[in-house]
């Protein structure tokens, strides 16, 4: 039983993390003017300097969407804050 009782509390952790994430979806990334944001060459420049190999990118809803690649090859969505580039989410 003990063995189950470490996997439950495991994907319960796991379900915890995705609904964080989750629910930062939808709100917008920054409240900042848009002539205070980067560009999206220079969004997807981040992006790929943190190792992502990025395959699309837009501005919707006062985000960053970049559809990329991580390091380990499996395919993400990163939410960034287009006045900065930091990543505020992810898929």
């Amino acid at each position: 039983m003990d063995k189950i009782a470490i996997v439950t509390a495991a994907l319960v952790g796991l379900a915890g993390v995705s609904t964080a994430q989750a629910n930062s979806l939808g709100r917008p990334c920054t409240s900042a003017p848009e002539t205070q944001w980067l560009s999206l060459d220079a969004l997807k420049a981040k992006a790929e300097a943190q190792g992502y190999k990025v395959q699309k990118a837009k501005l919707k809803a006062a985000c960053g969407e970049i559809y990329a690649i991580d390091q380990n090859g499996g395919r993400t969505e990163l939410f960034v804050d287009p006045t900065s580039g930091d990543i505020v989410a992810k898929m």
